[in-house]
């Protein structure tokens, strides 16, 4: 049996379904170290609004919760994660691990496990979110060169992530699959059991029955880009001559672009609904009622989760081509389509060549959903244990 161990900022809800299973396997041992346990404010960071997830998040495996002594905790800056602690935990007779898995090198506590794996000889596996899509200057890409050198394997999470770290040096001997992903069988389970709702939800939010309801899930940030989409969607609905009932736009989430997004909408009338900020349990309401996801952010978006879940629930994607699963999820005219980012026009093109292809949806929900299959939590638990039995034998 392997006993390792994995930092996390706090719990997080499409990771727990991932620890549970790892948890279970017969040949590991897992604890989970968590940074801190953020409460409804900062857990609400960049949302909009102040929350804690309605689904539980710390059953069924075993974790600790380190001492966060930062003077202003958080997960969102590099400060904001500081646990010294780590250092005397590995060091402890009682407590050594085969290996340890890191996720990221966002905030101090990920340097300060790295650098305490390294001085009691723990071989330490890193599973983060870096991907080639983001230009960087020469001495940041020195920078990654030599932090990447630390690590013993690499969980990469998809194929722009696995390029990053080519790109910096590691060798594919290194590099193990271990998707990004949510649990699929419960938002496809969801999605299905609320059919008979469809009609309904989408009375209530003010969709006509007829109309072609595109999909943004998410925070109303800069990053996300949502004004990109409501401009596109106003060129569209005034290509359609204002047939209202043709298409329709839901806006799922808060933050603060929301009240911008907002005036454009009711500056023009547009057919537009927000449904505001949706818990995990929620989210359903919105995948159902839609036909396609739209995701159009920048290169901060490293993965874009939001689009398993959608696929997930059968539907299809129109991402930009900055959005870091876009290689993995999206295969043009069979799952989706990809546009280049901040390019209004081309996504205003592939809203109305969708709004008016009903058929052609639904065929590429399904193969969307066919596709998700292939990101699953048994494909991350495979990819870590292949990653730790192959650190332990290079010991």
């Amino acid at each position: 049996m392997y006993k390792i161990g994995i930092l996390e900022t706090h719990p997080i809800q499409y990771k727990t379904p991932w620890f549970r299973l790892l948890h279970k396997h017969p040949e590991i041992d897992l604890i989970v170290f968590y940074c801190m346990i953020p409460d409804a404010k900062q857990q609400g960071e960049g949302f909009g609004v102040e929350f804690m997830w309605d689904t539980p998040l710390l059953e069924g495996y075993k974790y600790n919760v380190l001492n966060n002594i930062a003077k202003d905790s958080g997960t969102e800056h590099f400060t904001g994660c500081d646990t010294p602690e780590i250092y005397n935990l590995l060091n402890s007779s009682n407590s050594r691990f085969d290996a340890f898995i890191i996720n990221g090198w966002h905030v101090k506590s990920c340097l300060q496990t790295l650098w305490a794996c390294k001085k009691n000889k723990i071989p330490c596996i890193i599973r983060g979110e870096s991907n080639d899509l983001r230009y960087r200057v020469w001495w940041k890409q020195l920078i990654h060169r030599l932090l990447l050198k630390q690590y013993a394997a690499f969980l990469n999470i998809g194929k722009s992530n696995k390029t990053f770290y080519v790109n910096n040096g590691v060798s594919e001997e290194k590099l193990f699959f271990a998707p990004y992903c949510i649990d699929n069988l419960y938002f496809t389970k969801m999605v299905t059991s609320r059919k008979p709702e469809r009609g309904n939800i989408r009375s209530a939010w003010g969709i006509n029955p007829g109309a072609c309801t595109f999909l943004f899930c998410g925070k109303f940030i800069d990053k996300k880009r949502p004004l990109d989409l409501i401009q596109a969607f106003l060129l569209a609905y005034e290509a359609d001559n204002k047939r209202s009932l043709n298409m329709h736009l839901l806006m799922t989430g808060d933050g603060e672009l929301k009240q911008e997004c907002e005036r454009l909408v009711n500056e023009h009338n547009l057919p537009v609904t927000f449904t505001g900020f949706l818990n995990q349990s929620e989210l359903a309401k919105a995948y159902l009622v839609a036909d396609c996801m739209v995701l159009p952010s920048d290169n901060g978006e490293t993965w874009g989760l939001v689009i398993n879940e959608g696929m997930a629930c059968g539907l299809p994607a129109i991402v930009s081509d900055q959005v870091g699963s876009h290689l993995d999820l999206i295969i043009e005219n069979q799952t989706g389509a990809v546009y280049p980012c901040g390019e209004v026009y081309a996504l205003f093109e592939l809203l109305a060549e969708y709004a008016n292809n009903p058929n052609k949806l639904k065929r590429m929900g399904a193969e969307a959903r066919h596709r998700i299959e292939l990101y699953s939590y048994d494909e991350v638990v495979k990819g870590t244990i292949d990653a730790v039995k192959w650190v332990c034998r290079s010991i």
